[in-house]
């Protein structure tokens, strides 16, 4: 039987990005999360070795599953963003040179991880979970700004590495013209959503949960004016899950929300509390401007809650419109209301979109056949190489 792949994952720990250096365990996005937890139920198969930075010392335990090893290195603030994030590569090559894997695998483009594995030295492969350069360009980021700078490290990296894993066809056609060459796989989706049981309160008005900070691009603020006549006409809460970004539409939208008792914002809880809110939900909705492979769609799906999204980016590869969700167009908010109204008034239909979307979320989002995919891929890159 052949040895499991041994493959070293550039990723970085969120204790670092949200200053929490007292947390005793690391702690990743909730996409990186769910593909471990798939790495982890295939022991067999592969050795899996975290390889991060902080910029300050924190805990490190040795291991996170049974096969699942993890490395840390504290790094300056030099060696950072203002640096080139020089500092960062030249220690994660230190580590990897111990490690030895048979491959590198970059975990986004917005920090280090992409160029510490274009320069690891190994054979590498690298995932675009935000697509920089889009969402710069969205976000008319301005010069020298961090959305700015990720975007040009972006275009910078994707003709280094050796392969490109892109969570949907968006991605692939935003990369093709750079990239060595591409795979689609979409993000993986923690189990535990696939056991929660929608459960919203019958007595209570239905509950519409909007999920991500509160941004622009995410534009909950047009999601609302959309719903004003609606909320005149029937009882309904809407619930804003995440932060308000510092800037003129956050103000917007703490503005808007006095005079709309129908409203709620809640800043992001612990993943337990979040899990709650999915199951007392009666819909999702996601009205944004641009994504990827937006993770409220997939926990949505999965959970069993029906979603209506944006027709945009990369969400029409996780939505088939009427079948798994509806779509709505962002430059068209009446769309938002009149999807809305047809979830709330025929509940049947809204039942039978929650179960194509969650027979379609196991076949396609479940963690272990993510994972499974990553390995096809890593396989291909070793064999290509040979």
């Amino acid at each position: 039987m052949a040895r499991p792949l041994k493959i070293a994952i550039i990723i970085p720990d969120n204790r670092d990005e949200f200053r929490k250096y007292a947390e005793p365990r690391p702690f990743f996005g909730t996409a990186p999360t769910a593909l471990l937890e798939g790495f982890a139920a295939l022991p067999d198969q592969c050795e899996i070795h975290l390889v991060c930075c902080t910029q300050q010392p924190v805990a490190a335990p040795a291991q996170l599953g049974p096969n699942i090893y993890f490395h840390t290195a504290v790094v300056p603030k030099s060696g950072w963003l203002r640096g080139a994030y020089v500092g960062c590569v030249r220690s994660i090559r230190r580590q990897l040179k111990a490690i030895r894997p048979d491959l590198v695998h970059g975990q986004g483009t917005e920090r280090y991880c992409a160029l510490a594995a274009a320069f690891s030295g190994y054979p590498n492969v690298l995932t675009i979970h935000g697509n920089m350069r889009l969402i710069a360009r969205v976000n008319q980021a301005r010069p020298f700004s961090f959305q700015w700078l990720a975007a040009r490290l972006e275009g910078f990296t994707l003709p280094r590495v050796g392969g490109v894993v892109c969570i949907t066809r968006y991605t692939r056609e935003a990369v093709q013209s750079l990239a060595r060459r591409t795979w689609i796989v979409p993000n993986a989706t923690d189990t535990a959503f696939f056991n929660l049981a929608p459960a919203p309160d019958p007595a209570a008005p239905p509950l519409i949960l909007c999920i991500g900070v509160i941004c622009y691009r995410k534009n909950q603020n047009d999601f609302i004016r959309a719903l004003d006549p609606l909320a005149k006409e029937r009882p309904l809460k809407v619930v804003f899950l995440g932060d308000v970004d510092p800037t003129h539409y956050g103000e917007e939208f703490r503005q808007l929300l006095p005079s709309r008792p129908w409203c709620e914002h809640i800043p992001f809880a612990g993943r337990d509390r979040v899990r709650e809110y999915y199951r007392a939900a009666s819909l999702i909705a996601l009205p944004t401007r641009e994504d990827n492979c937006p993770m409220v769609v997939l926990e949505g799906m999965a959970a069993g809650v029906p979603v209506i999204a944006s027709n945009v980016g990369g969400v029409p590869d996780l939505i088939t419109p009427g079948v798994t969700g509806l779509f709505c167009d962002p430059e068209k908010p009446e769309t938002f209301r009149t999807a809305v109204t047809r979830l709330l008034d025929d509940k049947p239909y809204a039942a039978q979109l929650a179960r194509a979307a969650r027979e379609h979320a196991l076949a396609t989002f479940h963690p272990q056949a993510v994972a499974r995919r990553h390995l096809e891929i890593y396989r291909e890159m070793l064999g290509k190489r040979n």
